[in-house]
């Protein structure tokens, strides 16, 4: 809003007020408040909650010092979606197809979280909203989001095009009638396309439509964008609850988080920036600058929640916090073109929610086949198994985070490995 704001003011030529125009200010401005929102409104929301007697409910796994969290304020996740939501409106622009996007993700997630704790802790109910309705609300949001980036005009990434693949119409319009040309010659323009990035290949680019090849020209769009949708709410769907997993230590799954989301962040910036991207030879998605402002908000969310969640916890986001947040990290990338990176950069996500499947696998095989299950970890999620085996929890925690940062760094180097 104070974009637009301030637009107005530049055209009256009022001092300084053309700053806003520059994304590296708004962004500076975007997690400056949303560090001020979370640790200004944290204690007060915290004290609200302890109040209300919204505490968390211990089952026993028996580990140790679980019962010294009992009475922990949950639904702190508000905290986390207040510091975003408000940062964005403030600072980014509000006619973005991408912020809509990640504001529509936020609030989806985060109203279906919210609900899920609200039967946990008010109506006393431990397994809190059935699956199924989870499920429903991760399918139809990958689903709506899906439809957006395949459909919408606004959606469009820039790439090389031989002259010989521009239609007529393309060619009237983008090229010099007195220049001559030769059909292996290659324009730049912004199309519609349903291209993304994949590491270790040539160009470091993947076309969904490959995965339809076989299919005719007539039918092969309108099985592109089924392939995409189902692609897109997969991703949605395994990162959302793999955040959810994650979130069983204090400050385990905010950390990671917020190093993902900077990564992200950074990820944004570079494709959204064309001198950056035709340097380092990446996709330029334009229109996407306006995405950092927002990867600005979840970072300084993450880390100003950080201050009430690390050890020992003042306050647990619930599945209002992880839910949202997962899902931020999967449309984001979605966005950005990185959702093919998500098996590296989401990679503690990723094991934590594998240690489950395989554990509940393995039991039911071994069970099957010796009438008694049999466990792979001591116990799942995987930071659980670590937990039985003695380890501290901050020490958990912090080799977690040291392995999400080398994730991190690898994800953004994979960008030049070809």
């Amino acid at each position: 809003m104070l974009y637009y704001l301030f637009k107005y003011l530049d055209t009256l030529n009022f001092p300084g007020a053309g700053v806003f125009a520059y994304i590296s200010f708004r962004s500076a401005m975007s997690i400056i408040t949303s560090l001020i929102i979370s640790l200004l409104i944290g204690k007060r929301i915290i004290m609200f909650l302890q109040r209300k007697q919204v505490g968390e409910v211990i089952r026993d796994l028996g580990l140790e010092g679980q019962y010294q969290k009992k009475g922990t304020p949950s639904m702190g996740g508000i905290i986390i979606l207040a510091s975003i939501v408000i940062p964005t409106l403030l600072f980014a622009r509000l006619d973005n197809i991408y912020v809509l996007l990640m504001l529509l993700t936020t609030a989806w997630l985060g109203v279906i979280g919210f609900l899920d704790d609200y039967i946990k802790v008010f109506k006393k109910n431990k397994e809190g909203l059935a699956g199924r309705f989870k499920v429903v609300g991760q399918v139809g949001l990958g689903l709506i989001v899906g439809l957006t980036l395949f459909f919408s005009d606004e959606v469009i990434i820039m790439e090389n095009v031989s002259i010989a693949d521009l239609s007529s119409r393309e060619k009237l319009e983008l090229l010099d009638p007195g220049v001559p040309y030769t059909s292996q010659e290659e324009i730049a323009m912004e199309r519609k396309s349903t291209k993304t990035t994949i590491p270790f290949i040539k160009n470091n680019e993947f076309d969904y439509s490959r995965l339809v090849s076989f299919i005719g020209d007539e039918h092969r769009q309108l099985f592109t964008w089924l392939v995409f949708v189902i692609i897109v709410i997969f991703i949605v769907t395994a990162v959302s609850n793999g955040a959810n997993l994650t979130d069983g230590l204090d400050g385990l799954a905010t950390g990671v988080s917020a190093i993902i989301g900077s990564a992200l962040g950074i990820l944004a910036y570079v494709s959204s920036n064309v001198i950056y991207a035709n340097y380092l030879n990446i996709m330029y998605i334009p229109n996407s600058q306006e995405l950092v402002i927002f990867a600005s908000a979840f970072i300084g969310a993450t880390i100003g929640f950080l201050w009430y969640n690390s050890f020992p916890a003042q306050v647990f986001m619930g599945d209002t916090g992880s839910l949202a947040l997962g899902g931020i990290i999967a449309v984001f990338a979605i966005i950005i073109r990185k959702e093919l990176l998500i098996p590296i950069l989401c990679g503690i996500f990723l094991v934590e929610n594998l240690s489950v499947v395989m554990q509940v696998a393995w039991f039911k095989r071994t069970k099957k086949k010796y009438g008694a299950g049999r466990r792979i970890f001591l116990m799942a999620p995987l930071h659980h198994h670590y937990q039985k085996k003695g380890y501290p929890e901050p020490k958990i925690v912090t080799r977690f985070w040291i392995v999400a940062i080398i994730l991190a760094v690898i994800s953004i180097v994979t960008l030049k490995i070809r």
